[in-house]
C-alpha cells in the first residue's frame, strides 16, 4: 500500500494539522530544491504512516499559511505537534536528516 502526502490548502490546513505530529512541506512547482525534497517527503509519508501525518502545501496557491508561519525560504519542512510548530528543516536536506528530526520527536530510535 502506497501512502502519499496529504495536499493542504489555506482552508484545510488548521483542521488537518490540529492533532498529533504533522510534517508539512511548504513548496512551489518552480522551486528546484523543492523537486529534490518532494520524493523524500513521499517516501517518509509511507515509512512513518500511522505515526506522523505528512502533508504538502503549495505556497503560491496558499500564501496565507506560509505568511502565518513566517515561511521565508522553500522548501521548508515544518513539524507541527497538535498544530503548533516544534521543529523545522529549511532547504534541501538528505532523507536521513529529516528522519532524524522525526525520530527525535517520536522518541524512537532511528530505523535502518
Amino acid at each position: 500500500m502506497s501512502v502519499t502526502p496529504t495536499v493542504l490548502s489555506d482552508d484545510t490546513f488548521n483542521d488537518t494539522t490540529a492533532n498529533g505530529l504533522t510534517l508539512v512541506d511548504f513548496w512551489a512547482p518552480w522551486c528546484g530544491p523543492c523537486r529534490t525534497v518532494g520524493p523524500i517527503v513521499e517516501q517518509l509519508a509511507g515509512e512513518y504512516a500511522g505515526r506522523v501525518q505528512v502533508a504538502k502545501i503549495n505556497v503560491d496557491e496558499n500564501p496565507r499559511m506560509a505568511a502565518e508561519f513566517g515561511i521565508q525560504g522553500i522548501p521548508t519542512l515544518l513539524l507541527l505537534k497538535d498544530g503548533q510548530p516544534v521543529d523545522a528543516v529549511i532547504g534541501a536536506h538528505p532523507k536521513r536528516a529529516i528522519a532524524q528530526m522525526l525520530d527525535q520527536h517520536l522518541g524512537a530510535s532511528p530505523q535502518g
